[in-house]
């Protein structure tokens, strides 16, 4: 005797609940295809709604795709929340800050994120990430003791200098490391070696 196999039934969902459950998805596209795997259609799929209930939810691929952002650029603001935290108690040292900053840009998705928003030439999207990334030049100013304008100013280029090489890493960090056999934390040692570097001033003329 055989039995038929029925079709697994949708379960109904709190709107709040289907959205967060369709932008999981549609990060886990983004990380695994890029931004051309991130549609209605793929979310769909993977969630169990039909496409007319996203289209209910976020209007349009672009209304998901600019949720997406916005909900990665609150988890980068977070992260980096967090590393200014660490970086004001006495357990923060440049390699941890380093490692804070290089996991959102790579199991965070971040780098992909910044990728994406800069491709598509609407910056606004970043605009979240302006106060934490100042809060993060404050906390590193204030752990290393920094007084003046002109190393404040060092400290900009050294988060400048994190975000770049973070974002790097994350885009094409493995393939790199592996022509160049490199361990896995070879950018983040160099770049947590360097950040001191960022303290010299220059003496005044007397």
């Amino acid at each position: 005797m055989s039995i038929e196999k029925t079709a697994p039934r949708r379960r109904r969902r709190l709107p709040e609940e289907a959205r967060r459950e369709a932008l999981t998805s549609a990060r886990a596209l983004l990380l695994s295809g890029g931004p051309d795997a991130v549609t209605l259609s793929a979310v769909a799929g993977e969630i169990g709604v039909t496409h007319a209930n996203l289209i209910h939810h976020f209007g349009s691929a672009a209304g998901l795709q600019s949720a997406l952002m916005a909900s990665m650029v609150a988890d980068l603001t977070q992260a980096l929340d967090v590393a200014v935290a660490r970086l004001r108690t006495d357990e923060g040292a440049p390699l941890e800050l380093v490692n804070a900053v290089f996991d959102a840009f790579s199991t965070g998705g971040a780098g992909r994120l910044a990728a994406w928003i800069a491709l598509s030439g609407d910056l606004s999207h970043l605009e979240p990430v302006r106060a934490a990334v100042q809060n993060l030049v404050e906390a590193i100013s204030d752990k290393m003791g920094v007084q003046d304008d002109q190393a404040r100013q060092g400290m900009g280029a050294a988060v400048l200098f994190i975000a770049l090489s973070a974002f790097g890493e994350a885009l094409i960090g493995p393939p790199l490391r592996d022509m160049l056999d490199q361990p896995d934390d070879a950018a983040r040692r160099v770049v947590a070696s360097l950040l001191p570097r960022f303290l010299i001033t220059k003496p005044a003329a007397g």
